[in-house]
């Protein structure tokens, strides 16, 4: 089945046919010789940070006196016990209407000031000499006549010995509309010489007498509501909270680890019940300077509890940075994620990050996100996250930190390092792709690299993860879909070329991007000093190590860079690999390809990894450079490609003659489309190649058979050097591979039969001894019958694909090297 799916993908031409019908052997021969592979190559490895920090040893935050600490001491001297403070430090706006006083105000004699503190005398407009001053409006109660409900309320204004003072919410408020709102009902409008007529006094008195009594009703009703909510507050306080705080700081007394575990527990689950949590119960501050005492005793259990309590009654400001910072210094420890596990502080967190405000809180967000980094590399953990939608949250802390008016303000940065190493660790688990794709996630992250493309941290975290989501077509899709990503990762690259970590992971990202869309190669070499920026930096790579090289020829890059240590060579080599696997996905588009071939740097620098590298050290980069070179000689137009033919054989002996398979069947490859000139095919003659190549009609391989026999369909153009082959027993080994592989690759067979008829053509026949010739007829009438040939496939689907390939790639070369072996008289 594999055999199948390779051949398909082989039989795809990566040019249009000059017509739809069937193909001629000359182009059978020439779409096996072209065919152009993707190179594949391994993620680069990220090793595990065993020390928790907020920036670790490789960060360029690591030594600098102004980041946030990752170790600090934490005690309940450091927290505000009344946490009377509001969560936030924003103002609120005035307000821009002005109170309606529910009173009618007579005339011209009304009041034009608002009311005034009630010891305060009030003045008012003096009216017509002789004239009864009218009573105003009843704004204040010092305009009030001196009924009873005002004596009343003087008496509890002015307590006297031995009275209680009573409390806020005791107090009937002075507010004007809350004094006449509720019970004064105006009744029938008069007209002005109505209200002439009237008495004043008893106008006056009737009105004041109204609002006195609807005072006093209001009042009343205030004051038994306040005095039930108190009442039940009261009771559920004296009788439930008290005594659970008098057991906390009596058991805290024994340091009684669990057992304070267990009362925070409980006392967590009676405020819930009494609807005590948040910031309206108004104890609260007592209940936070019991639990803030409790954290000297310096337990990691105990202290999670007080945490997830404290975050739950919504303490704020510095109370809110500590409790988060706390929590931080729990998360340090791996064994403590246990802790974690069965806890809702995760929720509680993710609240944070959610709500808090970015310029006001972002210290606290800084530990939040840190905290999240080390308990998502915990996989138990990592899947809670996911259920708990950190995906999302982040994505919405991402745009209020890009929103920010000074995005490049510091904390900004630092919480991005944390965030985005979270989201690296959440991009390990599958369940993390669909999600990274409905919020967006790739294209918010480029978002941040734009902003933050100076930081090499941030930038090497998000290449982390692009690196790992890149590899699955859905997210390659997503990615591609960003605008000018392409130009982005360039300028990446030449920002931060001596980071040697980054550099490898961005090429990784293109390289994925490049591997399976002729779109992204286009864009991609599209894009502004495209080819500058790859050419210079394998340039810098390719000299940064210890080798010896020759002097390149001219027009080469100049050795600009210095050498690196021997330690980082193998590091060096990583950027070559991943950067060559670009340079060979991008000569597939039709267009970039002859480019490319006729780029003399490209070209050069190409050939100068084959002298200076030995297989046994760089493997995968060698096999990565034969196959560059193999789609290159894709479009053998190109002059200063094929001014280099001659040089690339010799330089591929290396790799033929090696030990490594890849590289073996690598070089073969390149021989089978460099043999179409005829100094490479001497030289290969003159180099006793040849006899290697009969040799590897001996493997097992369908591979590395189909290469081999490129080279002899190449080689046995020449009469000179049919005889050669012949004598190591060409004919024979291409009988057998026939024999062996047919039936199962018909390109193969196919392959086969083109080196064949070759061989014996213009009068070579007699180089195939009687017994030969017999066996050689024997198989092709076998195989020329449709029925015997595609018997033995069962599934319907991959008969009609055998049945295709049967028919376009061996049917016609077959029939004509048929032929060629019958006798004159029996040919039609």
């Amino acid at each position: 089945m594999a055999s199948l799916e390779r051949k398909h993908e082989a039989c795809s031409p990566f040019i249009p046919r000059r017509n739809a019908g069937r193909k001629t052997s000359a182009e059978i021969v020439s779409e096996v010789r072209r065919s152009l592979r993707v190179q594949s190559t391994q993620r680069p490895f990220t090793p595990r940070d065993g020390h928790r920090q907020l920036f670790g040893k490789s960060s360029v935050r690591a030594d600098c006196d102004s980041r946030p600490p990752s170790t600090f001491s934490l005690h309940a001297k450091h927290f505000d016990a009344p946490d009377s403070r509001p969560g936030s430090g924003t103002r609120l706006s005035p307000l821009e209407h002005k109170p309606k006083f529910p009173v009618p105000c007579d005339g011209e004699d009304a009041f034009t000031a608002f009311p005034k503190n009630p010891s305060a005398p009030l003045k008012g407009k003096k009216g017509l000499p002789g004239t009864r001053a009218r009573l105003r409006c009843a704004g204040s109660l010092t305009a009030l006549s001196p009924v009873k409900g005002h004596k009343d309320m003087k008496e509890r204004l002015n307590p006297g010995p031995g009275q209680k003072q009573p409390s806020a919410k005791q107090l009937p408020s002075t507010d004007r509309t809350e004094v006449c709102s509720g019970p004064h009902k105006p009744g029938p409008r008069r007209t002005t010489s109505e209200r002439r007529i009237m008495q004043p006094g008893v106008d006056s008195d009737l009105r004041l007498t109204e609002c006195t009594e609807g005072l006093r009703t209001e009042q009343g009703n205030r004051e038994n509501t306040t005095s039930t909510e108190e009442d039940a507050e009261s009771l559920v306080w004296n009788n439930m909270i008290a005594p659970r705080l008098q057991q906390l700081e009596r058991v805290a007394a024994a340091s009684s680890v669990d057992r304070l575990c267990d009362l925070c527990d409980g006392l967590h689950g009676t405020l819930a019940e009494a609807d005590m949590l948040g910031r309206h119960c108004k104890r609260r501050s007592g209940i936070l300077r019991t639990l803030f005492r409790l954290i000297d005793l310096n337990s990691a259990q105990l202290n999670l509890r007080i945490a997830t309590l404290c975050l739950a009654l919504c303490v704020s400001g510095n109370n809110l940075l500590n409790i988060c910072k706390l929590i931080f210094q729990i998360s340090r420890s791996e064994s403590n994620d246990l802790l974690f596990q069965n806890d809702s502080i995760i929720e509680s967190f993710l609240d944070i990050l959610n709500n808090e405000d970015v310029s006001s809180s972002g210290e606290t967000l800084l530990y939040c996100a840190g905290t999240l980094k080390f308990l998502s590399g915990n996989s138990a953990i990592l899947r809670i996250l996911l259920d708990k939608n950190c995906v999302g949250v982040a994505q919405k802390l991402i745009q209020r930190l890009c929103r920010a008016e000074d995005t490049n303000f510091t904390i900004a940065g630092h919480i991005f390092v944390q965030l985005t190493a979270t989201l690296r660790n959440l991009a390990d688990h599958p369940d993390s792709r669909p999600l990274f794709i409905s919020f967006s996630i790739l294209s918010e992250l480029c978002v941040v690299l734009r902003h933050h493309s100076k930081d090499p941290d941030i930038c090497t975290n998000i290449s982390r993860i692009y690196s790992k989501l890149s590899s699955y077509s859905e997210c390659r899709l997503a990615l591609a879909q960003t605008p000018n990503c392409y130009q982005l990762f360039l300028e990446l690259l030449n920002k931060h070329h001596q980071k040697q970590d980054l550099v490898v992971r961005l090429l990784f990202i293109v390289g994925n991007l490049t591997a399976k869309s002729d779109e992204a190669r286009w864009q991609l070499f599209q894009c502004e000093g495209c080819m500058d920026t790859l050419l210079q930096l394998y340039d810098t790579y390719q000299r940064r190590d210890d080798s010896p090289h020759t002097q390149p020829q001219k027009g080469a890059p100049s050795h600009s860079e210095p050498k690196a240590p021997p330690g980082k060579v193998l590091q060096d080599e990583d950027v070559l690999v991943k950067l060559v696997r670009v340079l060979a996905n991008m000569c597939i588009h039709p267009a970039v390809g002859p480019a490319l071939a006729n780029n003399a740097t490209c070209i050069q620098l190409l050939m100068e990894t084959l002298e200076l590298r030995c297989v046994q050290e760089s493997e995968e980069l060698l096999v990565n450079v034969a196959a560059t070179i193999n789609n290159l000689s894709f479009y053998p137009g190109s002059s200063v490609f094929r001014r280099s033919q001659l040089t690339m054989a010799k330089l591929m002996l290396k790799l033929v003659l090696c030990s490594s398979i890849d590289a073996m069947l690598e070089a073969t490859r390149v021989y089978g489309n460099l043999s179409r000139s005829k100094d490479v095919r001497e030289f290969i003659m003159q180099n006793r190649v040849h006899q290697f190549v009969v040799t590897l009609l001996d493997s097992k391989s369908t591979e590395m058979c189909i290469s081999a026999c490129g080279v002899l369909t190449n080689l046995a153009q020449d009469p000179p050097n049919r005889a050669s082959l012949s004598v190591e027993g060409a004919t024979a080994k291409l009988v057998d591979c026939l024999r062996d592989f047919g039936p199962g690759d018909w390109q193969l067979g196919g392959q086969v039969c083109q080196a064949l008829w070759n061989m014996i053509s213009g009068g070579s026949e007699k180089l195939l001894d009687t017994q030969e010739r017999e066996s050689l007829l024997e198989i092709l009438t076998t195989y020329l019958d449709e029925e015997e040939a595609l018997k033995w496939i069962e599934n319907e689907d991959m008969r009609d694909f055998h049945r295709a390939c049967w028919e376009l790639e061996f049917l016609p070369v077959a029939q004509k090297l048929m032929k060629t072996l019958q006798p004159p008289d029996q040919r039609a």
